[in-house]
């Protein structure tokens, strides 16, 4: 009797375990639930197409409606990505002069916006839904080139997506499209030259981070991702930043790493309590964080450019101390995030220049490598199965291999597009975002 009676227990517990599984969202291999990819370091799961064109390897592209700079994620068969459409007549943007002349300027068009989120299937390229998740009337404008009112990417965790706007707001919608909750901080961010905005939402755990930095009253704000209710919020002495946080975790503790011009600050995931900041970084800056071991890489690259890898573990201020493991000055990024794996730290400039370090010791396995062409780089480079994918502004995307010596394996081509927008890579297949198309990348027949 006492046999049996445990028998069912285990049954039991065995049942429960595996409902549980079957309701879970897992991460399932390949899934690109957030900008940098499943592990935040730009790297995909899977294999990638290593050769396309526009009549070989495209699967299938859909008109985006609007315009937005924000990076496509992927989740099981479907893909989400945020427009904002203008309503009505929309003078184009007028290009900077002189001195200001690829500087900026606010040249976005001030005119009532839809800010819409976009689900569409993964498998056939049709829109599933699209939803308005406000309608405004920007305050402030965006760099003629490279900016747009959708700059910011989504993040999804197989269950909901949320929809980040900046200044206006954020917005939690479930796989079908219905709203469950929304968020309006009542904040009118002022960027530095109008550049713009389009700092990433981060979702860790239950948790979602968003950073308002900006010429006004900076934040770091930590939300329930279910509820949307404010669980933290640390004010933060910052000016403009287009740095997404990072959160790593050492020696049991999480903290979230926002890089920025005056400091690199770190704070501690459950309170939003500052651990520990180092000041080294310039102007602008806008590459995200990577993590490897007790190692955390922090890069800006315009004005007084730098890459300092911090080791973790330490509080206080940071500057001038041995936590700066090792620190690189040229051949830094002003706008691509690195790539990092496998000890390889990939950076990119904007200007078409690659370098190899090793993540360890800050020694360049290549530096400063021009790629084949004329190319310059908004997107941040992923990688897939021992190669690096470089989209650029003039269509093509350079396939590089990864590891110590610098190889271009393909140069591909599609024609009059412009790729502002990281690309995602899923299951085998690329999905890049132009200026108003996305296309799905596959060699599947």
């Amino acid at each position: 009797m006492r046999t049996n009676l445990r028998f069912q227990q285990h049954r039991s517990t065995m049942f429960f375990v595996l409902f549980l599984a079957l309701m879970a969202p897992a991460l399932q291999a390949g899934d690109w639930g957030s900008w940098r990819g499943p592990n935040g370091n730009g790297m995909a799961e899977t294999d990638a197409p290593t050769r396309w064109s526009d009549t070989q390897n495209v699967k299938w592209k859909i008109e985006i409606p609007g315009r937005g700079h924000s990076s496509p994620v992927v989740w099981g068969d479907r893909i989400f990505l945020t427009t904002a459409i203008p309503r009505g007549a929309v003078a184009p943007p007028v290009e900077p002069q002189g001195e200001r002349r690829g500087r900026g300027g606010g040249a976005g068009p001030l005119v009532d916006h839809h800010f819409d989120l976009l689900c569409i299937d993964r498998n056939s390229g049709k829109l599933l839904w699209q939803k308005t998740a406000t309608a405004a009337k920007p305050h402030e404008g965006y760099h003629h080139k490279y900016g747009s009112f959708a700059s910011n990417s989504p993040v999804t965790d197989g269950e909901n997506v949320f929809a980040f706007f900046g200044s206006r707001g954020v917005y939690a919608y479930d796989f079908a499209g219905n709203l469950k909750w929304k968020k309006d901080f009542g904040v009118q961010m002022k960027m530095h030259l109008a550049f713009g905005e389009g700092i990433a939402a981060v979702l860790e755990g239950d948790t979602l981070l968003l950073t308002f930095d900006h010429g006004g009253e900076s934040f770091l704000a930590a939300l329930n991702k279910n509820s949307g209710a404010e669980l933290w919020r640390a004010a933060r002495d910052e000016i403009s930043n287009w740095a997404a946080p990072l959160v790593v975790e050492h020696e049991g503790r999480k903290q979230v790493v926002v890089a920025a011009t005056k400091k690199v600050r770190s704070y501690d995931f459950a309170s939003g309590k500052l651990i520990w900041e180092s000041a080294g970084l310039g102007m602008n800056t806008i590459p995200a964080p990577v993590q490897q071991g007790n190692l955390v890489y922090v890069m800006s690259g315009y004005r007084d450019p730098n890459l300092m890898a911090i080791r973790l573990g330490r509080t206080g201020d940071l500057t001038g101390t041995d936590a700066i493991v090792w620190s690189e000055t040229r051949g830094t990024s002003y706008t691509a995030s690195p790539v990092l794996h496998d000890g390889k730290l990939y950076v990119l400039t904007d200007r078409g220049m690659l370098s190899c370090f090793n993540a360890g010791t800050g020694e360049p396995y290549y530096h400063q490598v021009r790629l084949p062409g004329t190319h310059t780089f908004k997107a941040s480079p992923v990688g897939a199965a021992g190669k690096l994918y470089l989209a650029s502004e003039e269509g093509d995307v350079i396939v590089a291999k990864m590891g110590p010596e610098f190889e271009v394996i393909a140069t591909n081509t599609l024609q009059e597009q412009v790729f502002i927008a990281s690309p995602a890579i899923v299951d085998g297949e690329i999905f890049l975002r132009g200026q108003a198309t996305l296309f799905c990348i596959s060699e599947r027949k």
